[in-house]
């Protein structure tokens, strides 16, 4: 039996973004409301997930913009103030994703109890956030001595908005990932958050990584989730399940339902 079907009772689950608003330091941050109205709409999202019936969830801290590749102290507890808030809620099992600092995600899962985190462990980018380098070997290490060698971890081989600083097929990376880094899963994504996943890339990649799991990253939809999870062993949603498609909209339970039942349709 595969970790995911232990973690989410599926053998092919479906991971639901659950986007935080903007956090006190965050440019965005709305004074007036303030941390009541972050949860409050976090809130409102969760349980309209849950309704339509998702595999699980993941926090994410998707209203930070501009996003920092270390985040400042108070990122993550607000993060942990809305996840502990909301733990008498949540139904399924869930994870976290600090944008885009790894360590800081793995901080937040073991204040929280969440089962898993996304982020980008490995490789060196050019990036919208300038040049943007990781350290894997360090990360895990922490990982360990904070206690979260049982949190699964997500690796983000393919991240929206910035390119392998040397010229790898993405086949390669995950290859050489797997071997080196030993992830719990890979992630391949488009080229931004709601851009289909390429199916021959997701294809290429799962050839590579043999019995590790791949997960679509984005830009599945009810049209599509049939052909994403004939080849990926999951898929995170995210913008599908916003009001119109949107990714800065509140979610639509109907657009959730309509997902879930395609994916739970499929042959």
């Amino acid at each position: 039996m595969s970790w995911l079907r232990e973690v989410f009772g599926v053998d092919k689950p479906i991971i639901a973004m659950c986007h935080l608003q903007a956090l006190p330091g965050d440019p965005g941050y709305d004074r007036v409301g303030g941390m009541k109205r972050v949860i409050e709409e976090v809130r409102a999202d969760l349980l309209a997930l849950q309704e339509g019936v998702v595999d699980g969830v993941m926090f994410s801290n998707e209203f930070s913009r501009p996003y920092l590749t270390k985040v400042e102290t108070v990122t993550v507890a607000a993060m942990a103030r809305v996840i502990g808030e909301l733990l008498p809620e949540i139904r399924v099992p869930f994870g976290v994703n600090v944008l885009w600092d790894a360590a800081a995600s793995l901080d937040l899962a073991v204040a929280t109890g969440a089962c898993f985190v996304r982020e980008i462990f490995t490789g060196a980018y050019a990036s919208d956030f300038g040049i943007w380098n990781t350290n894997c070997g360090e990360v895990v290490r922490h990982q360990h001595a904070i206690g979260a060698e049982g949190v699964k971890l997500l690796f983000n081989i393919y991240p929206e908005a910035a390119a392998y600083l040397a010229p790898r097929s993405l086949p390669d990376i995950a290859r050489s990932t797997v071997f080196n880094a030993m992830p719990d899963a890979i992630c391949v994504s488009g080229l931004t958050a709601g851009a289909e996943t390429d199916r021959n890339l997701l294809t290429q990649v799962k050839e590579a990584v043999g019995d590790t799991p791949v997960f679509a990253n984005t830009g599945v939809r009810p049209d599509n989730v049939a052909a994403q999870l004939a080849v990926a062993d999951g898929a995170i949603v995210g913008t599908y399940f916003k009001k119109g498609g949107h990714t800065w909209n509140p979610v639509d339970v109907n657009r959730v339902r309509e997902l879930m039942a395609a994916a739970r349709a499929r042959p």
